[in-house]
């Protein structure tokens, strides 16, 4: 999967702008758990709070549901955060050195925002925004966009049916292998 330059990841920002109203977003981020039949002495690593055991597909994907960068291969019992904190494209996010391009206001407006990181966005928790219909209108517009990220999952599941049942160990270990060497996916 081909790195996006600094070009791209605006060209995906303003995707995101023009499509689903929400400014200055270069991806969604989301993971899928992938069922697949657990490896011999596995234990429970794999072993997920819906009782399966599975891996982790997680993924970036643009304003038109294309797969930006993905990690595939975390243990199923592993949290979205822990596992985004973890893998390659969390630490890269976090280290700066994805050509993602530098900070900007907001559309509109000469002050810039303070978000939790200056790559990664999360909704105002309920209890804070509720009566508050600024907080209500972006957590609405944030969950637009990320809503991306869970519709092309939904996207791959359709066009793959095989992500509706369990992997076998050897068919996993070949999809990890594909996605690992950054085999370029798009969903159409």
């Amino acid at each position: 999967m081909p790195e996006p330059s600094e070009e791209q990841w605006k060209a995906i920002a303003e995707d995101f702008w023009n499509i689903w109203n929400f400014p200055n977003c270069t991806g969604a981020v989301a993971g899928k758990l992938v069922n697949f039949e657990a490896p011999v002495n596995s234990g429970s690593v794999y072993f997920n709070y819906k009782k399966t055991f599975s891996v982790i597909l997680l993924a970036l994907v643009d304003a038109n549901y294309n797969f930006i960068m993905i990690d595939v291969g975390s243990f199923g019992r592993s949290s979205d955060g822990g596992i985004f904190s973890h893998s390659t494209l969390g630490k890269r996010m976090e280290n700066g050195s994805l050509n993602i391009p530098p900070d900007s206001c907001l559309p509109g407006t000469n002050i810039e925002s303070f978000p939790l990181k200056t790559y990664l966005m999360r909704p105002y928790p309920g209890r804070q925004s509720s009566g508050n219909d600024f907080m209500t209108f972006f957590n609405n517009r944030l969950s637009g966009a990320r809503l991306v990220s869970e519709n092309a999952f939904g996207i791959l599941a359709q066009k793959f049916r095989i992500f509706f049942k369990g992997l076998l160990s050897h068919l996993l270990k070949m999809l990890t292998t594909l996605f690992r060497q950054r085999v370029y996916c798009t969903i159409s």
